[in-house]
């Protein structure tokens, strides 16, 4: 009975749903209030709103879409994480509704990019510089409130929401990429993935990936976590011995590890049967270096890992500033303190430290002075707490100005005695100024000059009445950091768990240096302290490529002495060991460019620092524009830039309308130099986040072959048998010759192998990205390649280029776009016309007289020496030049004769043929083709290629198809994908 029972409550929640990605029949609900990143209706485009952590739950309608899939796909490579996230949306009923996609992110990622397929149609995004007038509007809408409030994590996650019209019986999917730096918190590495669908989903799926250098020494899947608790067993009851969640999967190696969490219906029931399920965390730490750090250069960056080990703990002098006003009285003050009565027990006996409470008045605990950690000291420390009654206004000021002057007159009366020491003040508040300085801009003024750089100052918001900015430009002005304290959240294990990170200093004034001739460009380099269980992280960018080596120094300060670290690092040596370790987890197209993007990351985050720091309007000018270009250089999402999306308008009878907005997308591309990239895989493929850095273009309209849109015109495309496709196996068709002859390329996992390259002339260039595979047993290799990424390049008339892997293709021109390969789609721009046939193969024309087709390999249950690939396939040169070259371009228009040579029976071949001249001599010819000047054996051979479909006899040439082609295997290696450089020797002449 109980088990109807339980069937009879899922196929209700089934039928019913009321999801995350929600629906309305009418407009966005009044209640709602935004801050930051706002949107109009009226407006031609409309930009995703980004809200700091407050949603009104709208009522369950009947004619409300239906999530049919959501994934959630992250890989870290390198504590960088890139997540993509695919949200399919069914509207089942004839008449259109509306639909809500909303999903909650880490408040330290910058969202990188988003794509909307509605009713077939692909609906791309593009992020702009945010006008004065805009941040003035956000500026106005920071104080207000919701009415209600979202389930909430540490107040460390916010909502992107994006509305949209789906057409009745018509699908709408939602592909969000974003990106985040993890940061080093007690010794772990946190990665949190929001899984609050708000309905029961049939397909769901959250996976996490992590690649890194060193080893992992440090693994654990947390129980879903529902926000307010640090953890919580799959059924919300806290539980710290509760293993990971339900259907959860992990496969790990020393480096490389994978995780997938697929609960099905009944799972999620046993869950949460509302579809809030939590909080999907993964947390995880690596083995340390001794001495420098650990050094990782890849296209022409670096980044630079610091995080040492085993060193005494330096002393600190710490005064706690708290808040006592009235608004503090209940919950909030009864955890305070608890949690200070936790962290005296944890104080040390070189500590000193001190207490001052603020309302309308001040009050100091040891006037005058800071104590030292005695017994007796701690108990009357207990006393002064537990007699705490709150009462009154809000002084911030006043309570800054009391700490920091006992904090400034103590370590100037001791200088000497206190020269190896660290100095900090903590201070929490739960609302904004409402006594004496109420002024933001004075109180920041004031707090600058009473600290005068002697000291950090760390601030704590709890609850939702916090003036959050005003305590971060403290903190930042201050050497400190500012934490949020959610209103519901248990604040003596979060203010425990703060302090935890900051209580244990190890370095102070660290300041690491690199060669100047070396590096330019580096992130924030000089550092006040360093904690125990944190890390500090340097990225920057290589001026001088030539260069091989360099230095790198580290000095810093702890209880002991001053400390000077240095080493030489060759460039080249360590960019082969970042390619190498990438190679070796496969990670494949996710890898490219990874550094770069983590620079850029911490490079904007920098920006704003300083921006909030600057003194003067020209400088907070000077950082304003920095951190601007930077966000829009690398696709960012930030307080800085606004993210405008086109959105479909439905006519009456229900279909998409052909809007103005579609044509005019060509004719205003916005000023950006690079963005993430993002891919949507259906049903058994799952999305991964993937990253160029690229010139992305706007592109014209876009049809998808489905729902009745724009069907992808059926042409029939004749392919030649000019390839490279397997293992991979090349095949040309030599024209002038009637020819076809074969070879093989045993490349090298992680090399890049220029195909075609014809940029001087047509302006295309064609490259191809190789992955390993171990070689099946028995075989006379050593392992297999294949290709995993073709780039295709196209510079004239202007530039803009395909990325395509098995999984996804990225279309860049003049607007940037990501498919998914699973769907049929059809794309024309003034420069390319693309086509994808689901989960078949892709056909790309360039400029009407250049045609090219990629097939998709993907294995549902691949052998070991299996790696879903790619095959390229020329199908129309006829716009390619003379000039041509490449591994198959060079043969496009040479002429190449076969022959027969004479000699003796050793050389003889399987296709020699014996001829006897007189009583003792025997003669053997075997076949050779003549290419320009050189000759070259052959054997004949048979092919298969079109994915097996055909076979062709061919002459095949040996020894990785030496004097066959111009120059060696090393001469068509290029630096990166995206590489257009001429032949290296010379031009192809015939």
């Amino acid at each position: 009975m109980s088990y109807l029972k339980m069937l009879l409550i899922v196929l209700v929640l089934y039928l019913c749903p009321v999801f995350q990605c929600q629906t309305e029949d009418t407009e966005l609900s009044e209640d709602v209030d935004f801050e930051e990143y706002t949107i109009s209706d009226k407006d031609s485009n409309a930009a995703p709103l980004r809200i700091p952590r407050q949603v009104k739950t709208l009522p369950t309608k009947e004619t409300k879409p239906h999530i049919q899939e959501l994934s959630v796909q992250t890989t870290i490579i390198s504590r960088y994480a890139f997540t993509a996230v695919s949200c399919s949306m069914l509207n089942r009923h004839s008449a259109a509704a509306q639909g809500v996609f909303q999903f909650h992110i880490p408040t330290a990622a910058y969202i990188s990019n988003f794509t909307m397929i509605v009713g077939g149609r692909v609906f791309p995004s593009q992020v702009k510089a945010k006008e004065k007038k805009m941040k003035k509007e956000g500026g106005e809408n920071n104080g207000k409130k919701n009415k209600t409030t979202a389930e909430q994590s540490e107040g460390e996650m916010e909502v992107f929401r994006m509305e949209v019209t789906i057409p009745g019986r018509n699908r709408a999917v939602f592909l969000l990429t974003y990106e985040e730096l993890l940061q080093r918190r007690l010794g772990r590495y946190e990665h949190v993935t929001s899984v609050r669908p708000m309905q029961l989903v049939s397909r769901l799926s959250v996976g996490v990936t992590i690649v890194e250098h060193s080893h992992i020494t440090y693994l654990e899947v947390l129980p879903l976590r529902n926000g307010k608790t640090p953890s919580s067993n799959g059924n919300g009851k806290a539980d710290g011995k509760v293993g990971p969640p339900v259907s959860t999967v992990v496969k790990q190696n020393e480096t490389f590890c994978k995780i997938s969490f697929t609960p099905n219906i009944a799972q999620q029931v046993k869950i949460a049967t509302n579809g809030m399920l939590g909080e999907f965390v993964v947390r995880y730490d690596v083995e340390r270096e001794i001495g420098i750090g650990e050094i990782q250069v890849l296209d022409g960056h670096f980044v630079h890992y610091f995080a040492p080990k085993d060193l005494p703990v330096v002393a600190k002098n710490v005064v706690f500033v708290i808040d006592t006003s009235a608004s503090m009285v209940g919950t909030k003050i009864r955890q305070t303190k608890e949690a200070l009565f936790t962290i005296l027990r944890e104080l040390r006996p070189n500590d000193h430290f001190n207490f001052v409470t603020f309302s309308n008045r001040i009050r100091v605990w040891q006037p005058g002075k800071l104590v030292p950690v005695t017994p007796n000291n701690i108990r009357d420390a207990k006393r002064f707490i537990y007699m705490i009654s709150p009462t009154g206004g809000t002084d911030i000021n006043g309570g800054i100005q009391t700490g920091s002057a006992l904090l400034s007159d103590y370590l100037s009366s001791k200088e000497e005695s206190h020269h190896n020491s660290v100095s900090l003040i903590i201070f929490l508040t739960d609302g904004r100024p409402t006594v004496g300085v109420v002024q933001s801009p004075v109180i920041i003024g004031n707090t600058k000059a009473a600290v005068q750089e002697k000291f950090c100052l760390f601030t704590i918001g709890m609850g939702d009445d916090v003036d959050y900015r005003l305590l971060e430009r403290m903190s930042l002005e201050n050497c400190g950091t500012m934490r949020r304290i959610p209103e519901d959240a248990d604040a003596n294990v979060m203010l425990k768990g703060f302090y935890d990170e900051i209580g244990t200093p190890l370095l102070s004034d660290i300041r690491v240096e690199y060669s100047e001739d070396a590096v330019e460009y580096i992130t924030q380099n000089l550092f006040t302290n360093y904690f125990n269980g944190s890390e500090l992280v340097v990225a920057g960018k290589l001026t001088n490529r030539s260069s091989d080596s360099l230095h790198i120094q580290v000095t810093a300060s702890n209880s002991e002495r001053s400390i000077v670290l240095e080493k030489d690092v060759s460039i080249h040596e360590q960019e082969q060991e970042t390619e190498r370790r990438l190679a070796e987890a496969e990670v494949g197209p996710n890898a490219n460019g990874y550094v770069e993007r983590l620079w850029g990351y911490l490079s904007v985050k920098d920006g704003l620092k300083e921006r909030l720091r600057s003194q003067t309007s020209a400088e907070r000018e000077n950082y304003t524009q920095h951190a601007k270009n930077l966000s829009l250089a690398y696709n960012f999402l930030t307080p800085l830039t606004q993210m405008i999306v086109e959105k479909p308008e439905v006519l009456p009878d229900g279909t998409l309308a052909e809007t103005q907005k579609e044509a005019e997308a060509t004719e205003a591309p916005p000023h950006v130099e690079s963005s993430n990239q993002l891919s949507e895989d259906d049903n058994s493929l799952t999305p991964q986040s993937l990253h160029r850095n690229q010139l992305p273009k706007p592109i014209s309209a876009v049809s998808k072959a489905t729902g009745g849109v724009k069907k992808a015109a059926k042409k029939s495309v004749t392919l030649s048998k000019t390839s490279a496709d397997g293992d991979p196996h090349f095949v040309v068709e030599v024209p002038h010759s009637k020819l076809t002859v074969c070879f093989n390329i045993n490349g090298e996992p992680g090399h890049i192998l220029r195909l075609v390259t014809d940029h001087r002339q047509s302006g295309v260039t064609v490259n191809g990205a190789l992955i390993g595979a171990p070689a099946p047993a028995g075989s006379h290799k050593e392992q297999r390649t294949y290709f995993s990424t073709i780039t295709i390049v196209a510079d004239k008339p202007h530039r803009s280029y395909i990325e395509v892997t098995p999984q996804k293709v990225i279309l860049d021109d003049r607007h940037r776009m990501i498919l998914p390969t699973s769907s049929s789609i059809s794309i024309e721009t003034t420069n390319l016309g693309v086509v994808i046939t689901a989960n078949t193969n892709l056909t790309v024309t360039i400029q009407g007289t250049i045609q090219f087709v990629i097939l998709f390999h993907h294995y549902k249950n691949p052998a070991p020496f299996q790696r879903d690939h790619l095959g390229f396939y020329i199908a129309n040169s006829k716009g390619l030049s003379k000039d041509t070259h490449g591994l198959l371009g060079q043969f496009l228009y040479e002429d190449i004769g076969l022959t027969q040579l004479l000699g003796n029976v050793s050389m003889a071949g399987k296709n020699s043929t014996q001829e006897t001249l007189g009583k003792n001599t025997t003669l053997t010819s075997y076949p050779a083709l003549k290419v320009k000047d050189r000759t070259v054996t052959v054997i004949k051979k048979s092919r298969r290629i079109y994915s097996g479909k055909q076979s062709v006899d061919c002459w095949f040439a040996k020894n990785n198809a030496a004097k066959l082609i111009d120059g060696q295997y090393d001469d068509y290696v290029v630096s990166h994908l995206f590489d257009t450089g001429d032949w290296a020797n010379g031009t192809n002449t015939h």
